[in-house]
């Protein structure tokens, strides 16, 4: 029952996760942040399985913050995502495979922003706009209508509203509330929107 979206501009990446966090059919709580700062430019957005998540999510974290220490620079977002694949990949192939679904986002000071989408059987593309999770059937068709790849901030916020909007008029379970943060040549920052549920 969960939500995430990212957008993709041309100096900028727009993300967004729903705070719910549930087991069957029980809510457990509304203010769950799933996601995950990895370096100063570098955001991961992760829905699954709880326990899978949080634990899968931290150790890419940790080996991403190693690597900086041990080699004195951050990873791209391209570098990062592949790692990233990797780890995933190699548990699947394990008999405790992580059940998780991710969105990576990032921005490079030589090849700009980056989003890149992968799923838990570790298959990672590079996409201009993406979304996981049962609100990704209201919210793709729509970004798929209105994005194009020069949309500025403003309308950046305007489609992520769109889409929010749509999973909370149509959605049958009723997501409480949205994380937003961008990412940008200055490192990652919260993004207020308003809330009309």
């Amino acid at each position: 029952m969960e939500c995430l979206i990212g957008i993709q501009g041309p100096d900028f990446v727009l993300v967004a996760s729903d705070s719910a966090s549930g087991r069957s059919i029980i809510r457990m709580k509304d203010d769950q942040d799933k996601m995950f700062k990895l370096s100063s430019k570098l955001l991961m957005l992760v829905t699954g399985e709880a326990g899978d998540t949080v634990q899968f999510a931290e150790y890419i974290e940790k080996n991403i913050q190693l690597y900086k220490m041990r080699n004195g620079y951050e990873l791209t977002p391209h570098a990062a995502a592949n790692f990233t694949r990797r780890n995933l990949a190699d548990s699947l192939r394990s008999s405790s495979a992580y059940q998780v679904n991710m969105l990576i986002a990032g921005f490079d000071d030589a090849s700009g922003p980056a989003l890149y989408f992968m799923d838990w059987l570790a298959s990672l593309q590079k996409v201009p706009f993406g979304a996981h999770g049962y609100g990704s059937f209201f919210s793709l068709s729509i970004m798929d209508r209105y994005y194009k790849p020069d949309l500025s901030r403003a309308e950046a916020r305007e489609l992520l509203q769109k889409c929010i909007d749509e999973v909370q008029r149509r959605f049958l379970v009723r997501l409480p509330d949205f994380f937003v943060r961008i990412v940008d040549k200055d490192g990652i920052h919260d993004v207020s929107i308003p809330n009309k549920s």
